[in-house]
């Protein structure tokens, strides 16, 4: 009988699923290959006014870390947990959250993440699948209660059943569409029950893959409808955790209507959705739609429209979603830069929706790979607030655009100018000369900091 099987015997309430791995602690003096210990992370050091746990803000996702196998388009699984028998029953479902959350509680993270069907299983009717994630949900309440983690936001999966093959919200058959807003009427009632921060929806096949056969404006119209019910339904039960939208480009779709975060702010001004919804920016995401890093980060935070981040990363070499463990200081630091600037990102965080690689089979490296990411943007967080302590890189931007503070410029910026006036401007004082945009010395600033 193999150890997965064995783990189904018996009560597992009192069990140890991560058997000779105590909580991670801090040391900073720790040697290079003592990874199984924070080096930069520390909750409770004061950063830039607070402490690092209330800008950083962690969380696990309970998707890639606890119902992963490492399967891919290429072959089956590799990664076999012992408690995990592979079965949709109730009785595995207690056992991956009772591991998921003493895997949480060793690592020290405040927050989780979930979709309704990562926790309990789908049953033959949505009033049986409702009475499973009854039985699950009560059981999170408990585990919460005991290690003090809190539910940094949950999700629906409207993308995985083959009745959302053409879309969820944007199903061309009413009947799907129907079925998807009561599967998000629970949704939120349990983000209610179990005091989530956030409520997100993520368009996972939103989108198209042919426009021949496709009624753009309806689907969108659509989309916005049920986001208006929702919202009409997150007042009545008096839900009042912020409504977030993730963006991304494809995949599984051909393409998606929640493109990128100017797309999906878009979207949300022309259905009169702006003021009720921010977005949750996953990083991989942006990457996908072309774009750098953390330019969708930057492009919601100066609109007021940054909630969360999923903080993962992806292979810029490859065409796909890889969902990697974010690793890059550089990345990290501008990042956390955004993050600072705007005074943090309360009550949304930073959420690790990555996975461990299909390669990488033991339970140590779960936590390794959380440690790292972890210690990766606790170092960008330092680093940026090095960087706004000292002003330099502040005050070079200034200088750049100095031309706006005053005369012509400043009339521009206030819009109080005119085509005629500008053009009497240059009459006047003829044509600019060039001036030099100095990438590489703003490139060599931000590298003396990381």
């Amino acid at each position: 009988m193999s150890e997965a099987k064995r783990a189904r015997k018996g009560d597992d309430s009192d069990r140890e699923y991560f058997p000779g791995i105590s909580s991670i602690p801090y040391k900073p003096d720790a040697a290079p290959t003592d990874v199984m210990c924070f080096k930069y992370y520390d909750p409770n050091e004061v950063i830039y006014g607070k402490p690092m746990r209330d800008w950083l803000r962690y969380s696990v996702c309970f998707w890639h870390s606890f119902r992963g196998v490492g399967s891919d388009p290429f072959g089956l699984g590799t990664i076999e947990r012992p408690w995990d028998d592979g079965s949709e029953s109730l009785e595995n479902a207690q056992r991956r959250l009772r591991a998921g959350f003493e895997f949480m509680s060793k690592l020290g993270v405040p927050y989780w993440t979930f979709h309704d069907r990562d926790i309990a299983p789908e049953g033959s009717t949505l009033e049986e699948t409702n009475r499973n994630l009854d039985v699950m949900v009560t059981l999170a309440e408990r585990l919460m209660k005991e290690t003090g983690i809190k539910l940094l936001w949950n999700t629906c999966n409207l993308f995985a059943n083959p009745r959302y093959m053409n879309g969820a919200l944007t199903n061309p058959d009413a009947h799907v569409t129907a079925y998807a807003a009561a599967q998000i009427k629970k949704g939120l009632e349990i983000g209610k029950r179990l005091g989530a921060g956030n409520f997100v929806f993520w368009g996972g096949r939103e989108g198209y893959q042919s426009l021949l056969n496709t009624n753009v404006h309806l689907e969108l119209s659509n989309m916005a409808n049920v986001f208006k019910m929702a919202l009409a339904y997150k007042k009545k039960i008096g839900f009042t955790g912020q409504f977030l939208i993730e963006p991304k480009p494809k995949e599984p779709t051909r393409h998606q209507y929640d493109y990128d975060a100017m797309t999906v702010i878009g979207f949300l001004k022309q259905f009169g959705l702006d003021q009720d919804f921010k977005l949750n920016i996953e990083p991989n995401h942006t990457t996908l739609a072309g774009h750098q890093y953390h330019h969708d980060i930057q492009m919601a935070s100066i609109f007021g429209m940054l909630g969360s981040v999923d903080s993962n990363t992806g292979s810029t070499d490859l065409g796909w979603d890889t969902d990697q463990f974010p690793m890059d200081i550089s990345y990290a630091t501008q990042t956390m830069k955004v993050i600072l600037e705007q005074g943090g990102l309360q009550p949304g965080g930073l959420n690790f929706d990555a996975k461990v690689r299909r390669e990488s089979t033991d339970l140590q490296d779960l936590f390794i790979a959380h440690i790292a990411a972890m210690d990766t943007f606790a170092r960008g967080l330092r680093n940026a607030a090095r960087i706004l302590e000292d002003g330099h890189m502040k005050l070079m931007l200034s200088d750049r655009y100095a031309s706006f503070s005053n005369g012509i410029g400043l009339k521009i910026s206030q819009g109080q100018t005119s085509l005629e006036e500008c053009e009497e401007f240059i009459k006047k004082n003829g044509a600019p000369s060039k001036t030099s945009g100095q990438q590489e010395k703003y490139e060599a600033v931000l590298n003396r900091y990381l």
